[in-house]
């Protein structure tokens, strides 16, 4: 999703305080790197696409009634369907993976595998977006990318374990080129001017999908709210109004006051985050293998996310939102 907010620096005389942007950067730092967690837990007892059909409903329409009551212009029907279209790549295609997959895989080799989103964005934009030929250096850096894929693949959690942790991994790594495909594909659909708004149309319209995707999967048979575990419950509330809402406006905020660039770190952040709660809330595996994979795909977004040559690629708002 591009946005073409005008940044102000925080050390431009603006007045804008450095606590309020210091919370905001911690605010998509550990509590996006903490929905991985989290949707883990949700999905303990309750039904996937269930799960995700109500938290999207529920924060886009909460999203969507807020920007309305301060005179946000309702979306247009093309500007529905443009939010339709790229929110199902997004929502349903990258976030819907992550769900499911997050059955069999730990939560923060998820967020790992997740992080090769810029590599994905830069060359599927090479190929159908803007034709540019990727820079010497994102070439080094996709080889270097794919090269701890690699190193992963045989950690335990994705692919020891078995067919079903390798096949949920891979789930997560087509959901991550379904989300490189939607963020690109968006910037050239008609949308609303608000990139708020945009998010709050995707949401409906992803949630609503997921929402066709559970009751056609069958997995609502012989489910009863009763069965779902407090632990569930508060996941869910914290994805709805952290990880959705909060996130978010964070997120959209310090775009207006900070340089995009710096914004982007959240990319290399979220995973080292996800990885060490995993780790410490959930006993999931953190082994000198996916410790040296972690190392080696981060590195490589850190190479990507701050090429210059790359910049106007790879926008800081292409984020596999969890």
């Amino acid at each position: 999703m591009a946005h073409s907010t005008q940044t102000r620096s925080v050390d431009d005389g603006s007045g804008v305080r450095l606590t309020a942007v210091i919370l905001a950067f911690a605010a998509i730092y550990v509590i996006w790197g903490s929905t991985y967690l989290a949707i883990r837990f949700a999905i303990e007892t309750m039904p996937p696409f269930g799960m995700a059909a109500v938290r999207f409903l529920v924060a886009g329409a909460l999203m969507h009634a807020w920007l309305r009551t301060r005179g946000g212009l309702a979306p247009t029907l093309v500007q529905w369907r443009s939010g339709a279209i790229s929110g199902t790549l997004l929502l349903v295609g990258g976030n819907g993976a992550v769900v499911v997959a997050e059955q069999w895989v730990p939560s923060g080799l998820v967020a790992l595998i997740v992080a090769t989103v810029p590599m994905w964005m830069v060359l599927l934009d090479a190929r159908f977006g803007s034709g540019d030929r990727p820079s010497r250096r994102a070439v080094i850096a996709l080889m270097l990318g794919f090269l701890g894929v690699g190193v992963l693949a045989g950690s335990p959690g994705v692919g020891a374990g078995g067919r079903t942790e390798f096949l949920g991994a891979s789930l997560v790594l087509v959901g991550s080129i379904c989300w490189a495909i939607g963020s690109i594909v968006s910037r050239y659909l008609e949308n609303p001017p608000r990139p708020a708004m945009l998010v709050s149309t995707q949401m409906l319209s992803g949630g609503a999908i997921f929402t066709l995707l559970s009751l056609a999967s069958g997995e609502l048979a012989g489910f009863s709210l009763l069965d779902v575990s407090p632990r569930s419950w508060w996941a869910l509330l914290y994805l709805i109004i952290a990880g959705a809402i909060v996130g978010y406006a964070a997120y959209v905020w310090l775009l207006t006051v900070a340089l995009p660039s710096r914004v982007a770190t959240y990319a290399y952040v979220n995973p080292v985050v996800a990885l060490f709660l995993g780790w410490a809330l959930a006993d999931e595996p953190l082994t000198p293998r996916s410790m040296l994979a972690a190392a080696i795909i981060l590195a490589s977004v850190v190479v990507i996310t701050t090429d210059p040559v790359q910049d106007l690629r790879v926008k800081p708002s292409d984020r596999a939102d969890s």
